[in-house]
C-alpha cells in the first residue's frame, strides 16, 4: 500500500481526476481533495482485490444514500406501536415504534442505534442494545 500510495503521489490533479474517471466511471465530485481521491482510489483497488462489498452492505449503503432504512429482518419483524423496553444504569427506557422508525423521549428517530447511543453516550448496534439481535446479526 506504501508503494502504491508512493506512486499516486507523484500524481498531479489531472492524472487523479483520469484514474478516478477510470476506477468509478464518472469524474469526482468537484472540489473532492487530492488526498481524499488518493486514499478512494486505494480503497477501491484493494476492495476490488479481495472480493468487493458484500451485497447487503452495498444495499444498505444505497439505502442511506437515497436516506431511507435499509430493510433487514429485525426492522420487519417490528410493528408499529410495539414498545421496546431496556433498563441501563438503574432506569427504564422505553422506544415506541412507528412506522416511519421510533419514538423516544418525545423525539423521532429513524435508527435505534440513535437512540441507543443517546442513552449510553457512546455507539452501540441499536437492535444489540434493545435485545432484538444476539451475537453476530442472529434474531432472536
Amino acid at each position: 500500500m506504501k508503494t502504491r500510495m508512493a506512486e499516486l503521489e507523484k500524481l498531479d490533479r489531472p492524472g487523479l481526476c483520469k484514474l478516478w474517471q477510470r476506477q468509478f466511471g464518472r469524474p469526482p465530485p468537484n472540489y473532492t481533495s487530492m488526498g481524499f481521491m488518493r486514499k478512494a482510489i486505494i480503497w477501491e483497488e484493494q476492495s476490488a482485490v479481495s472480493g468487493g462489498i458484500p451485497p447487503y452492505l452495498m444495499r444498505a449503503l444505497r439505502s442511506a444514500g437515497n436516506d431511507r432504512q435499509p430493510s433487514g429482518k429485525v426492522a420487519q419483524g417490528l410493528k408499529p406501536g410495539a414498545l421496546l423496553i431496556r433498563e441501563w444504569n438503574g432506569r427504564s427506557y422505553q422506544v415506541e415504534v412507528t412506522s416511519d422508525g421510533f419514538r423516544f423521549d418525545g423525539l423521532e428517530y429513524r435508527s435505534l442505534s440513535a437512540i441507543s447511543k443517546k442513552i449510553t453516550g457512546t455507539s452501540w448496534s441499536g437492535p444489540r442494545f434493545f435485545g432484538l439481535i444476539k451475537g453476530r446479526g442472529k434474531t432472536e
